[in-house]
């Protein structure tokens, strides 16, 4: 994610901002990683403190001059917010639309019309979804997975397999075997942070479920990276990775996110 932190009066964080970060992480110090690290593209994923105020995502988009692609953030159950999809789909350069659950307050619109409605207007775009949740919220997006099956479907942060139970998460890895799913490999803790489960097996399993072709590396950015910690956490997955062939790994590690989005 990219922030303006709490200074910059041109891009507030919104007035239901579940979290405000103080400090900064701009798309400047994006770049600077990433030269550093060797890093040629990479998304910026609209976080929530912004809510579906993009400006500042349009702001990381023209510092990025092509390096950098988006992600939208829109509220199916609020009104007005879907509307604003086709007019941002054509002005910025963004690739997904977000949807968190995880938070009990904050769930989308399950079972509801509106969450079909964003759906749609995504795939009318021709945007992905991207799905940040969970374990236990998984089944209120597989019937709309399986609708829409021509919709790229982008699994965050490994479905967060230690936020539930394995067998929460078993639906999860299940969902490899609709075709329109990518899982993303990131937020990878180490075994020393709670709760600490080892999370070598779990990438391996998905890797295999959903195989190298679907699977895309992620991460590594925040306000304290450097362009050696940023390079680090690549290395990190890449170690996770090391059971793959090096034309398996360079695919999870940015070949198919160069394809997926069309960079370059």
């Amino acid at each position: 994610h990219c922030f303006a932190g709490d200074r910059d009066e041109r891009f507030p964080y919104h007035a239901r901002a579940p979290y405000k970060p103080a400090e900064a992480a701009t798309p400047e110090h994006l770049l600077h990683c990433m030269d550093g690290a060797r890093i040629d593209y990479a998304i910026v994923v609209h976080p929530e403190p912004y809510q579906d105020d993009h400006r500042y995502l349009e702001h990381c988009l023209q510092i990025g001059k092509g390096r950098l692609k988006g992600t939208l953030l829109l509220f199916a159950d609020r009104p007005g917010s879907v509307a604003k999809l086709p007019e941002l789909a054509k002005r910025l350069d963004v690739v997904a639309t977000r949807v968190h659950a995880y938070a009990p307050d904050r769930l989308p619109p399950f079972g509801k019309p509106e969450l079909r409605d964003y759906w749609r207007a995504a795939t009318e775009a021709g945007l992905a979804m991207q799905l940040h949740f969970e374990p236990r919220w998984a089944e209120g997006f597989e019937p709309l997975i399986a609708d829409f099956r021509d919709t790229r479907v982008i699994i965050d942060h490994l479905g967060r397999p230690l936020q539930g139970t394995p067998d929460e998460h078993e639906r999860v890895i299940r969902w490899a075997r609709f075709p329109n799913t990518v899982m993303k490999i990131s937020s990878l803790p180490e075994t020393r942070s709670y709760p600490h489960r080892d999370i070598r097996p779990i990438v391996k399993r998905l890797v295999e479920a959903y195989g190298p072709d679907r699977c895309i590396y992620g991460g590594g950015f925040g306000a304290g990276a450097t362009p050696a910690s940023y390079r680090a956490a690549f290395d990190r997955a890449q170690s996770l990775l090391s059971h793959l062939s090096p034309v398996d790994q360079d695919k999870i590690l940015g070949g198919n996110a160069k394809r997926l989005f069309r960079f370059g």
